[in-house]
């Protein structure tokens, strides 16, 4: 049992990892854009903020998912 969790907790936490870095750098709103121009209740209508903001979590979410997996492999 331990070793399946491992198979898949393993990669499926790096990946997620190196996906949430490309989102925070490669997706992150520049600088020049427009989303000064929005309110804040409405950032989340701006499409490529809600894109940064939606990918984000989920990327963020696997890596949690992946290491709480790694954490469950490690104890049983």
């Amino acid at each position: 049992m331990d070793t399946v969790l491992y198979i898949i907790a393993g990669p499926l936490f790096l990946i997620s990892i190196a996906a949430h870095l490309y989102v925070k750098l490669r997706l992150r709103p520049k600088e020049n854009s427009a989303l000064e121009d929005y309110y804040h209740e409405f950032e989340d209508q701006q499409p490529d903020f809600a894109r940064y903001v939606k990918w984000s979590r989920i990327t963020f979410s696997a890596a949690a998912a992946g290491a709480l997996l790694l954490f469950i492999a490690a104890v049983i």
